[in-house]
C-alpha cells in the first residue's frame, strides 16, 4: 500500500457555500468515487490555519499507481475540478518504508 498526499487550495466557489453544502458536495463529488476505486482509503486534513501553502490535504492510501491515477481522473471529471471548488497545489506520492525495501533488495 502506498500513500499519496494531495495538497489543495479551496477556491471562492467553495468558500461561498454553506458548511452544510460543502459537506454535501464533498460527499457527492469525492466520497462517492471511493466505491468505484476499490482499495483506496481517503482521509481529509484541514491545513489553512497552519499553512500558507494549501488549505487542505487529502491523504490517499492506494494499492498501486493505476488506482491513484484512476481516482485522480475521477476527481478531474467532478465538480471539485470543473466548478472549480479546489485547485491542486501538489501531489506527493510516497512509499512508506521504501528505503527499507530498497536495502532488502540490495542484500538479495
Amino acid at each position: 500500500m502506498n500513500t499519496c498526499f494531495i495538497l489543495v487550495n479551496a477556491l471562492p466557489a467553495w468558500l461561498r457555500l454553506s458548511r452544510g453544502q460543502r459537506a454535501e458536495v464533498f460527499a457527492q463529488e469525492v466520497l462517492s468515487l471511493l466505491p468505484q476505486h476499490p482499495g483506496i482509503q481517503l482521509r481529509h486534513f484541514d491545513a489553512e490555519a497552519y499553512s500558507a501553502v494549501c488549505s487542505d490535504v487529502l491523504m490517499c492510501e492506494v494499492p498501486d499507481a493505476k488506482a491513484l491515477h484512476f481516482f485522480i481522473e475521477g476527481l478531474r471529471d467532478s465538480a471539485i475540478y470543473t466548478t472549480p471548488y479546489f485547485e491542486i497545489v501538489h501531489i506527493i506520492p510516497t512509499w512508506e518504508g521504501g528505503y527499507r525495501a530498497y536495502e532488502v533488495a540490495q542484500v538479495l
